[in-house]
């Protein structure tokens, strides 16, 4: 087993970080539910509307689900 080296604190990095495993886990839950709307094509698609989800807001937040009020794009 290999050492893990942890660099000290600077100013831009508190003391005392912790590593928030709920988050972790809630952004690779969007992850894996991404690539799955990947692979049966509806990455594009609002999961509740069925209206798209236009280009900008997914490059915004590649992880979102849902076609923000006023932002579906036109096809």
């Amino acid at each position: 087993m290999s050492d893990i080296s942890i660099d000290e604190p600077t100013a831009d990095t508190p003391s005392n970080t912790t590593l928030d495993l709920d988050g972790v886990e809630s952004d690779l839950d969007g992850v894996e539910a991404a690539l799955a709307r990947l692979a049966d094509d509806t990455y594009w698609t609002d999961e509740v509307t069925g209206e798209p989800i236009a280009d900008d807001v997914l490059a915004a937040d590649p992880l979102t689900r849902r076609t923000p009020s006023g932002t579906a794009q036109d096809t």
